[in-house]
């Protein structure tokens, strides 16, 4: 019962801040999910509906690495990201954070994004 009622929580704050959140050929949606064992970060137009670029630690690169789900992980796909997104020509975002709190991994990955020139 406990976790149906985290899930429902969290599900309602997804969609409390996905009705102010939206993104353009201008400025994308940068959509960041954390699970138990890994991290996905993607650049999405949502008036075409298409992903832009994307960084996970679930592909061939994120393996090799060791990278999971923590702080020290996140900062290395925030730096992913960054230059992803560069690669794509896209150089300002608006950031989805997916219901979790702007703290510890969500923070870090942002911040290490930020460093490498991405504006949100």
């Amino acid at each position: 019962m406990k976790n149906i009622q985290k899930n429902r929580l969290l599900r309602i704050r997804r969609w409390r801040i996905r009705k102010k959140v939206n993104g353009t050929q201008e400025r994308p949606r940068m959509s960041v999910k954390f699970t138990n064992m890994h991290i996905y970060v993607q650049f999405i137009d949502d008036e075409s509906g298409k992903t832009l670029a994307w960084v996970s630690t679930n592909n061939k690169e994120g393996k090799s690495a060791k990278l999971s789900a923590n702080v020290k992980s996140a900062v290395e796909i925030g730096k992913k990201a960054g230059e992803a997104a560069k690669a794509a020509g896209i150089t300002k975002v608006v950031f989805d954070r997916n219901g979790a709190v702007y703290h510890g991994k969500v923070k870090a990955l942002a911040d290490a994004a930020r460093e490498t020139g991405l504006v949100f």
